[in-house]
């Protein structure tokens, strides 16, 4: 049979395009690209042979032709891809499909034409069986009648039919070895077909262990895969947590920053009015003499404020190194709040003070 069908007797019944996979013969289990790009596959119907193929040709070369049998199967192994074995060319066949509705036709169309193919098939053989069984029954009898003439007859009658009897038996004996060589041959060709049939049937069974090994290979990796992504959502959640605890920490060491510039602030604003108060206690230094006592109390208080002032500094440092000693930081800022309003509270009578003595001198 020709490949590619230029003759009239061969028609295509159905065309489609597809991308064209052969199984590879050393593996048998990858598929190995038959065409470089999606190619014309068509079911052809043989009117003399009453038979039907698929064929597909790339430029000039042959890359599908698979006759179909009433055993064959198409099987759809994903959405937009199926296959079917060919025992005659001890292959696989692959085909890819734009679409899950193009698949589906060519499945439809596999299955006609296999039933179709299945039919003929039927048919022959009946008529296979009718003619052997219609040369047998006159092989029976045409020697009944020959011996029923030999016997009723005269010996003229038996001259006069006696030749044309034996051609007769000749010619149905010969019609009977043929028809019996025939089914000899067709048994022969149905065993080896047979034979075939099972062989592909017993690589099919391989090949179907050996995917039912790989998906299970496959199921152990995607366990083994979910098993690590949810020990990383894990990882995450934690991470997460931890963000969260940063993110409160920065906020705590906000509210920290904004409380120091607050105190700082303050702590300017006492200065001014300390410097304020310098600057009155030069503009009166008749009253120096008069108040020693008093000056001696205001010096003691200087010092005392600037201890104070280190004792701020160092605060400060200590705030800048270390952010997180909340409760430490609160306590020494009150208790410098307190030791500064107290000594505010004496230089605020320190200074009613003084001007009670101006208004008394």
């Amino acid at each position: 049979i020709s490949p590619v069908p230029p003759y009239s007797r061969e028609q295509p019944i159905f065309t489609t395009r597809a991308h064209v996979f052969q199984i590879d013969p050393s593996t048998k289990k990858n598929w190995v690209p038959a065409s470089k790009q999606a190619v014309t596959v068509s079911y052809f119907y043989d009117s003399t042979r009453n038979s039907y193929r698929i064929i597909s040709v790339d430029g000039a070369k042959v890359i599908i032709n698979s006759t179909i049998t009433p055993n064959m199967t198409f099987t759809k192994t994903s959405q937009k891809f199926g296959q079917w074995a060919d025992s005659r060319a001890n292959t696989v066949f692959g085909l890819g499909f734009p679409s899950e509705q193009q698949l589906t036709k060519f499945a439809e169309k596999f299955q006609e034409v296999k039933e179709a193919a299945k039919l003929a098939r039927d048919r022959s053989q009946e008529k296979i069986e009718t003619s052997s069984n219609h040369s047998q029954e006159s092989g029976r009898e045409t020697p009944s009648s020959t011996r029923a003439s030999s016997v009723n007859g005269t010996d003229d009658e038996k001259a006069s039919h006696g030749g044309p009897a034996e051609a007769h038996l000749k010619s149905e004996n010969d019609k009977l070895k043929i028809a019996l060589a025939q089914s000899s041959s067709n048994v022969k060709k149905w065993e080896t077909e047979l034979q075939t049939l099972r062989e592909s049937n017993a690589r099919l069974t391989t090949a179907l262990q050996e995917s039912a090994a790989g998906i299970e290979h496959w199921k152990k990796q995607f366990s083994a895969c979910k098993e690590e992504n949810d020990q990383l959502r894990s990882k995450i959640e934690e991470l997460e947590e931890q963000c969260n605890e940063i993110n409160k920490e920065k906020e705590r060491n906000a509210q920290l920053s904004r409380r120091l510039q607050e105190l700082e602030t303050e702590l300017q604003d006492k200065e001014l009015e300390l410097e304020e108060l310098r600057k009155q206690g030069e503009i009166i230094p008749q009253l120096m003499s008069e108040c020693e006592s008093v000056s001696q109390q205001l010096q003691a208080a200087e010092k005392k404020n600037k201890d104070l002032e280190e004792k701020v500094r160092t605060l400060r440092t200590e705030v800048e190194e270390s952010k997180h000693r909340q409760t430490n930081l609160k306590t020494e800022l009150k208790s410098f709040l307190d030791v500064l309003d107290g000594k505010i509270d004496e230089l605020h009578d320190f200074r009613q003070g003084l001007s009670k003595l101006g208004v008394d001198n």
